[in-house]
């Protein structure tokens, strides 16, 4: 997997033709839009990473923060809100005054995908800037996954075997050398309608990254 040079992507990156081509369409169809790779969230000095698959197309595609204005956010910030990892309120708007607290977000694709269902090729594209992303986080204890293609696009960034760190909720995987890795199912609107992921669910990973974290 080639390096990146810079932790985050231009605003006109052209490593994925097909996810460049779907931003040129959605920059028509919708031109108040971010229509670019969303850019992490928090401070570099933070503890904890949280990784998603990609933004969302009237989520982070629209706002241009992780998370944001769809119904994943509408979980996941409320959740580091009451663990202590953000403060202010969550607003859906990348203005409404939240802060990360000890906490930095990104996504393991910048870009949004058609459909939400980014290739393979193009997670291996951006995998170089999830490598830099890992390498600027001086202090960087923990990192969450959200989701079993954010698990193993980590575990690609950190050099690990994909075979010896099976990906399932609750999981925490010590990594020899290494960040901690913690798996969550995605706070996806499909994963709690469908009852795979509950709040109660949710909540049980961060009590365990609050304790990992004090």
């Amino acid at each position: 997997m080639a390096i990146a040079e810079g932790v985050e992507p231009a605003a006109d990156c052209a490593l994925c033709p097909r996810l460049a081509d779907f931003r040129s369409a959605n920059a028509s169809a919708y031109p108040a839009f971010h229509n670019a790779p969303v850019p992490a969230f928090g401070g570099r000095d933070a503890r904890l990473l949280i990784v998603g698959l990609a933004p969302g197309l009237k989520g982070a595609n629209r706002t241009g923060r992780p998370f944001t204005g769809d119904y994943a956010g509408d979980l996941l910030y409320p959740t580091l809100i009451r663990f202590g990892f953000a403060q202010g309120q969550y607003g859906r708007e990348p203005d409404d005054g939240l802060a990360l607290l000890d906490c930095r977000i990104t996504n393991a694709v910048r870009c949004v995908p058609p459909e939400n269902k980014p290739i393979g090729a193009e997670i291996r594209s951006c995998g170089g800037f999830l490598v830099n992303e890992i390498r600027s986080m001086p202090n960087l204890a923990v990192i969450l996954a959200l989701g079993g293609l954010a698990h193993a696009s980590i575990l690609t960034a950190l050099g690990c075997k994909k075979s010896r760190y099976a990906f399932a909720h609750c999981a925490m995987h010590e990594i020899p050398s290494g960040p901690l890795l913690a798996d969550s199912y995605h706070c996806s609107r499909y994963n709690t309608n469908t009852g795979r992921l509950t709040e109660a669910m949710f909540a049980d990973v961060f009590t365990a990254l609050r304790n990992r974290l004090p």
